[in-house]
């Protein structure tokens, strides 16, 4: 069985332990860090599966912590909010968070949500067979949906956990038009943040990674004063 790394960075010691003992009893290696920098230097050592950031946190919060991870790492980053705090959440989904949870928050979701993005993530990793009736094709596009894995010609295009979930809802709806609160309804699962600018964010990203032309698009085409499409033909 495959050693699973968990790091959870979060300056409150009492959630810290809890979160690290509930985590340790699914069977998940688990190491705890007090504040970013210290979260930092975890990650500098070891490659993580999945890493969980408290937002507010001393010496270097959970959002700069994330952008930084961001540009290394692929693995799931699950942000921890206070209650009420949406400006964190936006700023958390827009630099690359999968999730957030809001405290005070259920262990037992805690634990289910916690194993969800891992089971994503191993395989987005290509963890797993494929049939062919999970590929869908456009043109050099590949998108195997069983395995997780992108292939733009021979080239295999490295995604996050979210990025996969947006480009799989795309290419499961060829040429139909939706908007950015359709998107992030049915990607993120959650309410809609007016003037949330995290799906605009996501669809530049994805684009960089899957178009041959970032700046002219052939597969998400913005349709102008509503949201997106994805153009299959």
């Amino acid at each position: 069985m495959k050693e699973v790394n968990v790091l959870i960075v979060d300056d409150e010691i009492e959630i810290l332990n809890l979160l690290r003992k509930y985590l340790e009893r699914e069977g998940y290696n688990v190491d705890a860090a007090s504040d970013g920098e210290e979260g930092l230097l975890f990650f500098s050592r070891k490659k993580y599966d999945l890493i969980i950031l408290d937002v507010m946190m001393p010496k270097i919060d959970g959002i700069e912590v994330c952008k930084r991870l961001r540009s290394q790492t692929n693995a799931p980053i699950v942000m921890l909010t206070a209650k009420g705090d949406e400006i964190d959440k936006v700023l958390g989904l827009r630099i690359g968070a999968d999730d957030y949870i809001t405290k005070p928050f259920s262990l037992n979701e805690f634990v289910a949500r916690i194993s969800a993005h891992l089971r994503r993530y191993f395989l987005l990793s290509g963890g797993i067979s494929a049939t062919n009736n999970s590929i869908i094709s456009f043109n050099n596009l590949r998108i195997n949906l069983k395995s997780y894995v992108v292939h733009r010609s021979d080239e295999k295009i490295q995604l996050t956990a979210k990025e996969f979930e947006l480009l799989k809802f795309f290419a499961s709806n060829p040429n139909q038009v939706f908007t950015k609160a359709q998107i992030f309804k049915n990607v993120w699962d959650d309410t809609y943040i007016e003037d949330d600018n995290t799906v605009m964010v996501y669809v530049r990203r994805l684009r960089k990674k899957i178009e041959e032309n970032p700046d002219k698009p052939t597969f998400i085409q913005t349709v102008w004063g509503i949201g997106y499409k994805f153009v299959g033909e």
